[in-house]
């Protein structure tokens, strides 16, 4: 026999589970309305096979967003890495976001994102340097973590002091951020006050629970597509490298996190296996779970409300981790 919720009734097994069932349906029907919209217009919109094609489609998904009003976008070389700055009104010059795009290693460019990054410079009042890494599988691992160090030295370079700098990262930009705190650590170098890090990919393996759990919610990212970019990205390496799969990393002694995810993706279990990896080796850690929020929602800000709300909230910390209190 097992005690069913409602009414604190006795029900069989089979009531039990009709039970379950119908109260899964309910949550199903109550899906974010603003988040649906987004839903439809993807599944208008299907990944196509080729790299080019995907690079093409993912640029064209962010580059239809407005920027934001009074923002300056410079280019700039960051020690041999094609970067850009992000400048609004407000920024106080002495303190910066440097933020790694999404896109599974291989797309994703400082156009796909250059709306989040500037709205995230406007909001924490910082000036933002976004990094135009190299892709594989053009590029594979490790030229991506290589470009990520050499823009944070960068960085350095410019007379910016560690506790200004805040690490920010996207999907395989979050992983990404992670493996360079860490090779930063390793290598005795300063490290930033902080780091922001949005569904992150911090698992090359697949082997997260959701990644099966999830799989009928999330209208982006499957185990088989991540297999591929993993693939091309590793290019032989071991998938467990903690340079790759951060999960797997040492993380005493790194800086505080914030961790936003959505309930729907696949990549869920990142999240929540690597904040509980943070917590137990000391490290001050925040994990938000959306409701009803996909793969990198903070992308579709300017369509969903609860996104504008996470990028407030991402603000506000960013802020006080690195010197400002309003």
């Amino acid at each position: 026999m097992a005690r069913c919720n409602a009414g604190q009734r006795r029900c069989t097994e089979e009531q039990a589970a009709q039970w379950a069932a119908d109260r899964q349906q309910e949550e199903a029907a109550s899906s974010n309305p603003d988040m649906d919209i987004i839903r439809a217009e993807l599944i208008a919109s299907p990944r196509p096979s080729g790299f080019s094609e995907r690079r093409a489609r993912l640029d064209a998904l962010g580059g239809h967003y407005e920027m934001p009003a009074g923002v300056r976008v410079e280019p700039v070389n960051a020690s041999g890495v094609s970067a850009e700055w992000t400048v609004s009104l407000r920024a106080d010059h002495s303190r910066v976001l440097m933020f790694l795009h999404g896109g599974g290693y291989v797309s994703g460019s400082l156009k796909s994102h250059r709306h989040l990054v500037a709205e995230l410079g406007r909001l924490t009042q910082a000036r933002t340097l976004a990094l135009d890494y190299r892709l594989a599988p053009e590029h594979p691992f490790p030229a991506a973590l290589d470009d990520a160090l050499a823009g944070y030295r960068f960085l350095l370079a410019q007379g910016i002091a560690p506790r200004n700098i805040a690490l920010g990262g996207e999907s395989a930009g979050g992983g990404l951020a992670m493996a360079t705190m860490v090779s930063l650590r390793d290598a005795g170098d300063p490290l930033p006050a902080c780091a922001w890090l949005s569904s992150p990919w911090t698992d090359l393996r697949q082997s997260g629970a959701t990644m099966a759990s999830k799989a009928s919610v999330d209208p982006l990212i499957q185990k088989p597509y991540l297999d591929e970019l993993a693939a091309a990205y590793l290019n032989g390496a071991d998938p467990g490298n903690p340079l790759v799969s951060p999960i797997n990393a040492s993380l005493q002694g790194l800086p505080p996190l914030l961790i936003h995810v959505g309930s729907a993706e696949t990549l869920l279990d990142d999240s929540i296996r690597l904040a509980a990896a943070a917590g137990a080796a000391g490290m001050r850690v925040t994990l938000d779970i959306w409701p009803d929020m996909i793969h990198a929602f903070t992308l579709f800000y300017q369509q969903v409300a609860m996104a504008r709300l996470a990028l407030e909230r991402v603000a506000a910390f960013l802020r006080t981790m690195t010197g400002r209190s309003s």
